[in-house]
């Protein structure tokens, strides 16, 4: 389950100084399905709108990932209490912890440490990824900043990927470091990290491009929320329908063929139409 929010660009109205509808979304990466939603109206309130999120879903047993602007305690502790087990971003919001577990990477003994390689080749690059993780997370504490510091609870794995990006004559390396409360061998860490970016191409990038939501200047009273649930909805009773192998349709040719085929729009709406 993949956590990440999206802002519509063209919901602000400048006359009333309302800001741009920021959606909190929960997306089912192996099904390709948001199951849930929460509306805010600016970045930072992500903090506060990711735990009211968690608090509707069924998560239990889910592996939940959300990126470095949910790398907090009080969402870990959320997600713990929905049974779940979180994946989380780190970055420079927890500059301790982020320090720390780059430091231990960088001096981590072999038989402290499990890895994993993987090569991805895609539009135009060649990305090689080694996924790194360690279960010895017994040096975390709350001390090491000050007594009763909020701390993440049960933090079992500390993970690292170490990326390089291969464009023509451009070679581009990052670090990423990760934590998560569910024991992740390498392998089960590298799809956790990867499955994360289907939020943003199967999902975001699929709102943009295939419904236009960027284009959208819906600004008035609560059509800028409602449309939004109304596109989720759309997504998922599209994808969800199963084409026959030769006759595998895009998102976009699905719309387009359901606009002009009513039997076709029957059938992708299935038990709603009922």
């Amino acid at each position: 389950m993949a956590i990440d929010g999206k802002t519509s660009r063209r919901t602000h109205n400048r006359k009333t100084d309302q800001k741009a509808l920021h959606l909190v979304s929960a997306f089912a990466t192996d099904s390709g399905l948001v199951i849930g939603q929460e509306a805010v109206f600016e970045k930072s309130n992500e903090i506060t709108a990711i735990p009211a999120l968690i608090e509707r879903l069924d998560l239990k047993g889910a592996l939940v990932s959300i990126d470095a602007m949910g790398c907090n305690p009080n969402i870990a502790q959320s997600i713990c209490d929905a049974k779940a087990d979180y994946l989380l971003a780190v970055k420079d919001n927890q500059p301790t912890l982020h320090e720390d577990i780059r430091s231990y990477f960088d001096t981590a003994p072999t038989s402290e440490v499990e890895k994993f390689e993987t090569i991805g080749k895609d539009h135009g690059r060649l990305e090689f990824r080694l996924h790194t993780v360690s279960h010895v997370v017994d040096w975390y504490s709350s001390e090491r900043s000050y007594p009763g510091a909020p701390r993440f609870p049960k933090l079992t794995t500390i993970g690292m990927v170490e990326s390089r990006i291969e464009r023509g004559d451009k070679i581009e390396t990052e670090r990423r470091s990760y934590i998560s409360s569910r024991a992740l061998s390498a392998p089960d860490f590298a799809a956790g990290v990867r499955g994360h970016w289907g939020i943003e191409n199967k999902l975001h990038w699929t709102l943009d491009v295939t419904f236009n939501e960027d284009r959208s200047r819906l600004r008035v009273g609560h059509g800028a929320k409602n449309m939004a649930v109304v596109r989720h909805f759309a997504l998922n009773l599209v994808r969800q329908l199963a084409d026959p192998p030769k006759r595998k349709r895009s998102i976009k040719r699905r719309r387009k063929c359901a606009a002009m085929d009513p039997r076709y729009l029957m059938e992708i709406l299935g038990p709603v139409a009922c």
